[in-house]
């Protein structure tokens, strides 16, 4: 964790974005790492945890991390959580809360809210569109033999 801490602390420091770090662990290793990289490489979705799962992924040669430990230095945001139930590590350490975090302006809680409203009511519109035709995608991956389930 104190890694992940340091990370943070330079992230800001250098200007390379916001104040947040990960770490992937695998057998008391660092096998990953990661900054929050947002606002210089212009992607919403480069966050601390979603960067060192991708990088620590790549590493291992798979798609899930089970047998790791992520520490963070902040507790994950809704994106983040997501990608690491998708990851599936065996657990999950954090610094700040996401209350510290919303007290600095990174404040994820109309996320959570948004996540719990209806399609139809919620802040960006999410209208169903050709549901029929979309099937067919899930139509051909029920009759693949040699999909990899994840």
């Amino acid at each position: 964790m104190r890694k992940a801490i340091e990370l943070s602390i330079e992230n800001v420091r250098s200007g390379k974005g916001g104040p947040f770090a990960a770490l992937v662990v695998k057998d008391g290793l660092i096998i990953a790492t990661g900054t929050n990289r947002v606002t210089t490489t212009f992607d919403p979705t480069a966050h601390a945890e979603v960067v060192a799962i991708r990088e620590a992924c790549r590493a291992l040669s798979q798609f899930q991390l089970s047998g790791c430990e992520i520490y963070t230095s902040c507790e994950p945001c809704p994106m983040c959580l997501g990608a690491i139930y998708w990851a599936r590590p065996s657990k999950v350490y954090f610094g700040n809360t996401h209350a510290d975090a919303a007290r600095i302006g990174f404040d994820d809680s109309f996320i959570y809210q948004q996540l719990k409203a209806p399609a139809e009511k919620r802040v960006i519109p999410m209208i169903p569109l050709l549901r029929d035709e979309a099937l067919a995608a899930f139509d051909e991956w029920e009759r693949k033999s040699d999909r990899v389930p994840y």
